[in-house]
């Protein structure tokens, strides 16, 4: 079967970056990714790796020892998993020069994100971790070098003054570090082959990079492309869960760019899981909760579609009743604004809605609350551990006990004052909305709770377990250049 899958090759993309997961995690869902239809892995350690000598400062507080590093790679052979390693080498630098030591090599001194490719000490920077990350993968025929979002490049001191110059501009100068970089991977290293992200390259034109996308990096002596998509970590910084229909949109796009490629154009495709936007953003989709998605593209990319039999295998691979995820229907914004929360105000029949749901969400979120630290713990450091529930969970706790708080105040003033009316003394100055036959003042005939009500689907607090944002849909996310 997957020797008709148009990609060749399929590897889970692992940012590490802010949670790396522990390695015996890794040891339960790498034979899951083999069985999904995975044969390798793009792993991405920013400052999870374990360097040495001067660059041993990049380390984060829980990096990966070495020992660790031999550790997944031997379960990634056990697994049939090729691992190529990744290392930025151009932008997405946070994680290096945010460090004083090296923040002279700042293309613009006060961002820390990309590297002054003028500087003899940047080329010598990343030759020197290059050289430590592959000499823990002694047997990767591929390395990554990033240069992806080399933000701000050209707008350094020097690099004004080198654009100064007759013919140079901003892509020859993205070149000129793609080269050196490329060119010390293959001496010193010359069983590797560099890959880079080709978003620098698009706006290149032809004749300086050495039509259609593909013909152009064909033509520019890229002779095999890589496709990366994505199955999570692309759809907002901060989001909780991946909006699985938005990924399997995506991978069927990429299936039919594949099908009107040329043959062996396209050597395999990367499905890219960020976990961090760069160093200093939020953690969004942590990896065990893009595990349905990512099952869900794997699937297929292997099938050539996603069926109801496919469906129906991955739900049974990862022991789900469905994959679907849909939000529930609330009350509370039409009824229960933060207009009428200050003024508590809220028409009796609303209470009868929104007061037991709500107590009962919070006991199910209490409880769940415990059963996700507990698992979190398993898989994750304590520092991403608690970033994650900071986050994620404690922000939509309080505002769901804010909200019973305020449900309980209301419903005891509209006690007192014997009905549901506007409150003209409560309310101020303002004017008193409309009335509409059947009910109070501006609040609507509730006789249809499951109707007209139910239009009603936002919660003030916000469900975080349970929303699913819509996207436009892309087609293509990135080649990836060899």
């Amino acid at each position: 079967m997957s020797g008709a899958a148009p990609f060749e090759r399929r590897l889970v993309h692992l940012d590490l970056k802010g949670a790396p997961p522990k390695v015996s995690y890794l040891a339960e869902v790498f034979p899951l990714f083999r069985e999904l239809g995975a044969n390798g892995l793009l792993v991405e350690y920013e400052d999870t790796f374990p360097y040495e000598g001067r660059l041993r400062l990049l380390r984060a507080t829980h990096a990966y020892s070495p020992s660790e590093v031999k550790e997944i790679l031997h379960l990634a052979r056990l697994s049939e998993l090729e691992v190529i390693p990744l290392v930025q080498t151009f932008g997405h630098m946070e994680f290096v020069l945010k460090h004083a030591t090296f923040a002279h090599l700042r293309e613009v001194p006060p961002f820390p994100n990309t590297l002054n490719p003028h500087e003899p000490e940047s080329l010598a920077l990343v030759g020197a971790m290059i050289d430590q990350v592959l000499a823990l993968h002694p047997d990767a025929r591929w390395l990554h070098i990033g240069c992806d979002e080399v933000y701000y490049l050209g707008e350094g001191e020097a690099s004004r003054r080198w654009l100064q110059q007759e013919h140079n501009n901003k892509a020859a100068l993205c070149l000129s570090h793609m080269r050196a970089v490329a060119s010390h991977v293959r001496a010193r290293h010359p069983g590797t082959t560099p890959l880079v992200w080709d978003d620098m390259l698009r706006d290149i034109p032809q004749d300086q990079l050495t039509v259609l996308l593909m013909e152009k990096f064909r033509e520019c002596r890229f002779p095999r492309l890589w496709a990366a998509s994505a199955f999570k970590g692309a759809t907002g910084a901060s989001r909780a869960l991946p909006p699985i229909e938005y990924h399997l949109h995506n991978h069927t796009q990429w299936l039919q760019v594949a099908g009107s490629a040329p043959t062996d154009a396209l050597r395999g495709i990367v499905l890219t899981g960020w976990q961090r936007y760069d160093h200093f953003s939020v953690l969004c989709e942590l990896l065990p909760v893009g595990i349905p998605s990512l099952a869900a593209c794997l699937q297929l990319l292997l099938h050539g579609g996603f069926t109801e039999d496919v469906k129906t295998k991955v739900e049974n691979l990862l022991g789900l009743s469905s994959l679907e995820m849909t939000d529930s229907t609330r009350y509370v914004t039409g009824w229960f604004s933060p207009y009428h929360r200050r003024h508590k105000l809220i028409h009796p029949v609303m209470i009868q809605h929104i007061q037991p749901e709500a107590r009962s969400l919070l006991g199910r979120w209490s409880a769940l609350v415990q059963e996700l630290e507990a698992a979190l713990q398993r898989t994750f450091q304590p520092d991403a551990v608690e970033e994650w529930l900071e986050e994620n969970v404690h922000p939509s706790m309080r505002q769901l006990q804010a909200l019973l708080q305020d449900l309980s105040e209301a419903a005891t003033a509209q006690f007192l004052v014997g009905g549901p009316c506007w409150n003209q003394a409560a309310a101020g100055p303002s004017q008193p909305l409309p009335a509409e036959p059947g009910g109070c003042a501006g609040l609507g005939n509730p006789q249809d709770a499951q109707g007209s009500l139910g239009k009603e689907k936002q919660m003030a607090a916000k469900d975080t377990l349970t929303q699913q944002g819509p996207g436009a849909v892309t087609c293509t996310q990135n080649f990836i250049l060899q």
